[in-house]
């Protein structure tokens, strides 16, 4: 394939001969266009040289890197946002499914991110991500996530959630209106609410909304939920759960 158009956008020297020099000497498919210190300096690089990637430092004087998307009528360009912010921040960009590196950078998830844009043909709109990123980071709480599905990028509401079930790599994703397909397993989406006393593991294959809970039983070890769905109860999770349902 042709190479990737490349332009990397951080206000630390130091931060873009780094990965400037990291992208030359492992990422032999990445052409670089452009070097930039701000969003305004990127927002003029990237209508010149329409890239596929940005690089986009996250933290940056007067324009934070998330508000690029009010530079464009539609962001149609890969984003992989580079940060050394903190664990919090960390599951606002995994919530938003938006591709990030940590500082210092690994080579080895630098590779893989830029495999991952070169596999990736997708229709779906960084808008949604982008601005879904921004609203988590700013208010400090998960109240969705954004999931992909056949080209688009939708955003789910947690209080819509009704149950994730496991399906090898993948998961199903229920919801009131909707049932979504994620590329996440089920330890992805218990490490994001691990702060949420609502949505618990109660399986292996399940994790459930408890208040789209109608019943359970202790005999047969089943949960019935909203919508006729019925999850497993693991019996190792079944003090744990009862334990979640008194303090509800």
């Amino acid at each position: 394939m042709d190479k990737i158009k490349t332009i990397i956008v951080d206000d630390e020297q130091s931060a873009r001969n780094i990965l400037k020099n990291l992208l030359n000497r492992f990422c032999s498919d990445i052409e670089l266009m452009a070097i930039c210190t701000n969003i305004p300096e990127a927002v003029e690089e990237i209508k010149k040289h329409k890239p596929l990637l940005v690089f986009l430092d996250i933290e940056m004087p007067k324009y934070a890197g998330y508000e690029i998307v009010n530079f464009f009528d539609e962001v149609n360009f890969e984003i992989i946002f580079v940060t050394a912010y903190d664990k919090y921040a960390i599951k606002a960009f995994e919530v938003s499914a938006m591709d990030y590196l940590l500082k210092p950078i690994e080579i080895d998830r630098l590779k893989n991110s830029v495999e991952r844009i070169k596999n990736r043909v997708s229709s779906a709109k960084q808008d949604v991500s982008i601005n879904h990123l921004k609203n988590t980071i700013e208010t400090k709480e998960i109240s969705s996530i954004v999931t992909t599905m056949n080209g688009y990028k939708y955003v789910i509401n947690l209080e819509d959630l009704i149950a994730i079930e496991a399906q090898e790599s993948y998961s199903y994703i229920y919801t009131k209106k909707k049932k979504y397909t994620a590329s996440k397993n089920l330890k992805h989406f218990e490490r994001l609410f691990e702060e949420n006393h609502k949505l618990i593991r109660v399986h292996k294959s399940w994790i459930i909304n408890l208040d789209r809970m109608i019943n359970y039983s202790k005999t047969d070890l089943e949960i019935n939920l909203e919508h006729n769905l019925v999850a497993k109860l693991s019996k190792y999770k079944k003090a744990e759960f009862e334990q979640s349902i008194q303090m509800k």
